[in-house]
């Protein structure tokens, strides 16, 4: 249902911390251009958790404004099942093509209450849903066990594995086959996740270069992978970037170096300085300077 490159994209503020519909507009506009297959609002890196509802429905709505046809899906990561839930309703009000869940925030549910919050929030929203399996992040393993315990709900179409290893992908084929569409949601694994069969993948960076990302899933899935992979050991330094505390900062910054964004963080994240900023700007504008040459794609 969810194949392809699906970026998480970046909230965009004004100086006065007000939502930039324009801005959004435009970087939406930048990934659709490239040939992104949809857009996913209000995750980690569009730093849901600092908006309120009525605003992530708003940049919800932007997605779909600027994805035509292509998928626009809402992400929900609330600490309380309720909210969760009230805010799936509105997202299913509003026009999204589905959810992506983290199953808990703050608290940190066992296998039981897992099933039963993904659950909840199926019910309330009847949407598909991509379960984000992120045990690093938010402390709540998605197993195996448990996605067989959600695989009778068909509304369950998809996961975003991030757990960070690289045999979970084999794992959820192996016992699934196709039941759920596999994303990869680690950027510095994704090359390694679309070899051993991914269909997608939540990509950050593509934010920030597009069309390397794209290139990048279109050869895996032509099975050219030499060439994926010369692009994708380009990307590494880059991707790195994404797997760290200050993914939203790294990413940020590394649109305004290549597409001329802002850095605007809603606090109480601030914009990189010192020595961290430094070191993400070198890796940016590095990976500028020796930008591969992209071969033709189908």
């Amino acid at each position: 249902m969810w194949r392809g490159v699906l970026p998480a994209v970046t909230t965009k503020f004004k100086d006065d911390g007000s939502l930039d519909h324009e801005e959004m507009i435009r970087c939406f506009g930048i990934q659709m251009d490239a040939g992104v297959d949809g857009l996913i609002a209000c995750g980690s890196l569009g730093e849901g958790p600092m908006l309120s509802h009525d605003e992530r429905i708003e940049v919800l709505k932007l997605c779909k404004q600027v994805s035509g046809n292509k998928p626009s899906l809402l992400t929900v990561a609330e600490a309380a099942t309720r909210d969760a839930c009230a805010l799936a309703r509105k997202a299913a009000q509003a026009g999204a093509d589905g959810l992506m869940v983290v199953p808990s925030t703050i608290y940190h549910t066992d296998p039981r209450e897992t099933v039963a919050t993904l659950k909840a929030i199926a019910q309330a929203s009847d949407l598909p849903i991509m379960i984000y399996s992120n045990r690093l992040a938010y402390r709540v393993d998605v197993t195996i066990e448990i996605m067989e315990e959600l695989a009778g709900d068909t509304r369950f179409v998809a996961v975003k594995e991030s757990s960070d290893d690289i045999r979970r992908s084999t794992d959820i084929i192996n016992r699934f086959g196709d039941r759920f569409d596999l994303l990869t949601g680690v950027d510095n694994l994704a090359f390694e996740a679309l070899a051993v069969g991914a269909v997608g993948w939540v990509a950050g960076l593509c934010l920030a270069f597009p069309h390397e990302t794209v290139a990048i899933y279109r050869l895996t899935q032509a099975g050219r992978y030499n060439e994926a992979l010369e692009i994708y050991r380009w990307f590494r330094p880059l991707l790195d970037l994404d797997v760290s505390t200050y993914l939203v900062q790294n990413i940020k910054l590394a649109e305004a170096l290549a597409i001329g964004s802002n850095e605007r963080v809603r606090a109480p994240r601030l914009p990189l300085v010192g020595e961290r900023r430094l070191k993400a700007e070198q890796t940016i504008k590095a990976a500028i300077a020796k930008r591969p040459k992209l071969p033709a794609l189908v």
